[in-house]
């Protein structure tokens, strides 16, 4: 029981659940960044380079006899997943970039405001009255 339990703390520490989130919305961010490569980015790459498909890029080592299939070396295959990385990694440092701006933004402007000093407490009135009345007598 105690492994469970110990599994249990684990797994249910906010760490562990905000990592999860992180993973599943990282999922569906590269489904749309690869969307945005494929469907967007590349076709006119494509053009531009004489209306090649880069996955389609290959060289053929051996070609196909009878029922053997060709053996190829699908570098345009890694050319697209390179290219892939690349602009999820851009995009995820333009959002980092983004935060830390919004951040130091945000100390900035504490640092320009200085918080107002605390009113004094009705002791020291008095006792600042009682000063200057003192003062006033000698």
């Amino acid at each position: 029981m105690k492994f469970i339990d110990e599994f249990k703390a684990f797994a249910l520490k906010g760490n562990v659940v905000d990592m999860a989130v992180g993973i599943i919305i990282g999922g569906a961010f590269g489904k749309i960044v690869s969307s945005i490569v494929n469907d967007v980015i590349m076709p006119p790459i494509g053009l531009l380079v004489g209306g090649m498909n880069f996955t389609d890029l290959k060289f053929v080592m051996k070609e196909a006899i009878a029922d053997a299939p060709a053996v190829t070396l699908n570098y345009g295959n890694f050319l697209q997943v390179t290219f892939d990385f690349l602009i999820i990694a851009f995009s995820i440092f333009m959002v980092i970039r983004f935060m830390n701006n919004l951040t130091k933004k945000k100390e900035a402007v504490a640092e320009v405001t200085p918080p107002a000093p605390p009113a004094p407490s009705k002791e020291e009135v008095l006792l600042t009255e009682i000063r200057d009345l003192l003062k006033k007598q000698k």
